[in-house]
């Protein structure tokens, strides 16, 4: 089974910055979004070196349950394993457009944010931790790349949802409207006389950069080719057996760095998190 130090590995022993002409050549994605995530996708399924596009299709296939769309998240899920959600800028320290998703740290089959293919991607009831990929992509290169887990990086469900049902509640009590509830914040029919005007009303979530977030442990060098960092609480990081191996490729590979980090609890600033961050840069 894949997992996020299984990608980092590889990602450290063989990047890949050229993402567009690289992707274009192999697999037809010429667009720096589509070119970035399937780099993702092959740092998880080990493929970055696989010529035989119906072998390295076929190892996807088994690595991950499901593959999303631009619509709904996530953008893939490890089978067994975790949800991800992949995220271009073009800016170094741009904000992230989430749309009418909010932040997440983890997506369940019961979510009716996705879509039936994904809830029924894997058997059963399930839970996935989900970890945000955000990646710079410029002039057709891979400039940066930071992973954060959602647990590490957003609030509870709660801080959102509270926020949603203020605002339908505002536009329930704005006055002679019929309001009607749906996936988004609602709409408002009958508007004028006629009754045949509505109004969609639709949250467009916005998250800030990782680079930001964590300014205060870590910043990013837009002086050099490429840099990568990784935040993952203590009690993740040790839960994949890797570690081990990535901690050992530290004392070969230049530029790779592992530190014991305090975070700051998404849902109590006051409080610490333990955590590792992973540095590693060209």
């Amino acid at each position: 089974m894949s997992n996020t130090i299984k990608a980092i590995i590889n990602l450290v022993t063989a990047p890949q910055l050229q993402l567009v002409d690289y992707y274009n050549s192999r697999h037809r994605a010429n667009s720096e979004g589509a070119s970035l995530e399937e780099y993702i996708k092959d740092l998880y399924a080990d493929t970055l070196n696989e010529q035989n596009e119906e072998q390295r299709r076929n190892i996807i296939k088994d690595v991950f349950s499901y593959i999303g769309n631009d619509s709904n998240p996530p953008d893939a899920m490890l089978r067994g394993g975790d949800a991800i959600e992949v995220k271009k800028v073009e800016s170094p320290r741009a904000d992230i457009q989430l749309n009418s998703s909010y932040p997440k740290c983890q997506i369940e089959s019961t979510s009716s944010m996705i879509t039936k293919k994904c809830k029924e991607a894997e058997q059963g009831d399930w839970t996935k931790d989900l970890l945000y990929v955000v990646g710079q992509v410029k002039d057709k290169q891979l400039k940066s790349i930071f992973m954060v887990y959602g647990e590490d990086y957003a609030a509870s469900d709660n801080t959102y949802l509270g926020v949603k049902q203020d605002i339908k509640k505002w536009i329930e009590n704005m006055g002679e409207v019929e309001f009607e509830e749906t996936e988004e914040l609602g709409r408002i029919n009958m508007i004028d006389s006629l009754g045949i005007t509505k109004l969609r009303v639709r949250g467009m979530w916005i998250l800030q950069n990782p680079w930001k977030v964590f300014s205060y442990i870590t910043n990013l060098d837009t002086s050099k080719e490429f840099e990568f960092c990784a935040i993952i609480n203590k009690i993740k990081y040790e839960s994949f057996p890797e570690h081990q191996t990535l901690e050992q490729l530290e004392e070969s590979i230049n530029n790779l760095e592992i530190q014991d980090v305090r975070i700051k609890d998404p849902n109590d600033s006051t409080l610490y998190i333990d955590a590792k961050m992973i540095r590693f840069s060209l």
